[in-house]
């Protein structure tokens, strides 16, 4: 047999079925590859291993699984073992504004405590940060937490972050109320990507106020955001950022009644040691930036 197609049956019979195994894969694959490789498996054992829908292992599967479940769930343990104990290597996901201004304090007390500790840093945001973490590219993200975390993930809230309005200083405007009042709102909205947290708690209150606005420039960053504010190009959306330098050029509009955001660390359900003594630094370190939200009981394991 095969010793790939064994692992890839192995993550097919563990999450139950071809899709799931696919979203949570310590490695990129598409499911179509996945399904032919399986049915490879299964033509050279002349044997079904699972009925397809609804997902079910046949009794031939169920005993294959059974042999080859032990090996694939100890590897992990095994590769710490073989290193000489557990791994200090950890790779870590988050915006250039987090990585810069408030990441190194807490990696410098975790240094002490992990004197041979690696680290991979990889700038990005939601989006890019959720689908390294699902393809096991990075242990743990510092983003903002959506409602729906992908497969496979835990999110640990830190704080929460009012949503807000940025204008320019010499705008007219004084409060968010006084777009409210208006019967269209024509000057244009600047905001990060409508999959974006930020924007689904914007247009959930503009739907309960009866407001319709939509983005009329798209961007990447929130710093994108207060650029294109400054320079004249419209309002934006934005969050109220901890600790965060004023820019004299804009003013900031209060926006009461709008849900915020989550910001927090997203992690696998299975962290190891390293990336629990992380989440335990970084809650430390947030409790000096902002009101952190209460800690979440820990993620229930999965059964196997």
């Amino acid at each position: 047999m095969n010793i790939h197609h064994l692992e890839l049956f192995y993550y097919v019979a563990r999450h139950g079925g071809i899709t799931e195994a696919v979203r949570n894969m310590p490695y990129g694959i598409q499911q179509p590859a996945m399904s032919g490789q399986i049915i490879q498996l299964e033509e050279s054992l002349g044997i079904a291993l699972f009925q397809r829908r609804p997902f079910k292992l046949t009794p031939q599967g169920e005993e294959l699984y059974a042999f080859i479940r032990p090996f694939f769930d100890n590897l992990d343990s095994v590769a710490a073992k073989l290193r000489g104990g557990e791994a200090q290597h950890i790779r870590i996901g988050a915006s250039e504004v987090v990585l810069r201004d408030h990441l190194p304090a807490v990696l410098e007390s975790m240094g002490k405590m992990f004197p041979r500790m690696k680290l991979t840093l990889r700038e990005g945001y939601q989006p890019e940060l959720e689908a390294w973490i699902a393809r096991d590219e990075l242990d743990l993200a510092i983003t903002l937490l959506s409602e729906k975390l992908p497969p496979g993930t835990a999110g640990m809230p830190l704080f929460e972050l009012p949503l807000v309005l940025l204008v320019s200083r010499n705008s007219p405007i004084k409060s968010a109320q006084e777009l409210w009042a208006r019967d269209r709102i024509d000057e244009n909205l600047i905001s990060l990507p409508t999959s974006e947290p930020i924007y689904k708690n914007f247009q959930e209150g503009l739907a309960r106020l009866g407001v319709d606005w939509f983005t009329n420039i798209e961007v990447s960053t929130v710093e994108l955001v207060k650029t294109y504010v400054a320079n004249g190009h419209g309002i934006g959306l934005s969050i109220v950022v901890p600790k965060a330098a004023d820019d004299p050029r804009i003013r900031t509009l209060p926006l009461e009644g709008f849900k915020p955001v989550s910001f927090g660390v997203l992690y696998h359900t299975k962290p190891i040691p390293i990336v629990q003594a992380f989440l335990q630094h970084i809650r430390q370190a947030a409790e000096g930036l902002g009101q952190p939200a209460a800690l979440p009981p820990q993620p229930k394991r999965r059964k196997s």
